[in-house]
């Protein structure tokens, strides 16, 4: 049996829980979240709990449990507490500043990248070099936190580039100079 799965999923105070069908809406203090969940799974609201059971126990049934489990929890999570996601910038003249649609970055290409911001994120800049993504939604403010890494990557020599807070980048020596041919 699914370890993950079985457990049920507590509902703090001020959280609802709805269940239509596969559609599963959460409201809380920071929002409302609603996501389609896999058909064969079913979810069920018990007091303040909710419970996700599956209908056998085939080795595809066992990963859709935990998963669907998990989620929900993510859900319920993200309107009570929210998630981030900080990310750090390096480089000489490297930075950012957060504007009205999102995000304006300069990292060494030949103009500033406009990233605009999907809804539900938000973003503040630290010192220009450290930009943290907030929302509700913790798969979405992953995809938007590696969106903005994929833009300049560390790279292995100098170490310049987007990464996340404490990620280490393995660095690479570089050229040694060239040998005398005698």
């Amino acid at each position: 049996m699914s370890r993950v799965g079985k457990r049920p999923v507590p509902i703090p105070a001020g959280v609802t829980v709805a269940v239509a069908g596969s559609v599963v809406t959460v409201k809380g203090p920071r929002g409302e979240l609603q996501r389609t969940l896999h058909p064969e799974m079913s979810v069920a609201v018990d007091g303040p709990q909710v419970a996700v059971t599956r209908p056998s126990d085939e080795a595809r049934h066992k990963a859709l449990h935990g998963l669907t489990r998990a989620l929900i929890r993510n859900m319920v999570d993200g309107v009570t507490k929210g998630y981030s996601k900080s990310l750090e910038i390096q480089g000489v003249g490297y930075k950012a500043e957060p504007t009205a649609a999102g995000l304006r970055l300069a990292v060494g290409l030949s103009h500033p990248v406009e990233y605009r911001a999907p809804a539900g994120i938000k973003f503040t800049v630290d010192n220009n070099t450290v930009v943290k993504v907030d929302g509700i939604d913790k798969e979405l403010v992953g995809q938007v936190a590696a969106d903005l890494r994929k833009i300049r990557p560390p790279e292995p020599y100098k170490g310049k580039g987007i990464r996340y807070v404490g990620e280490r980048v393995r660095r690479k020596a570089g050229k040694t100079g060239a040998k005398a041919a005698t």
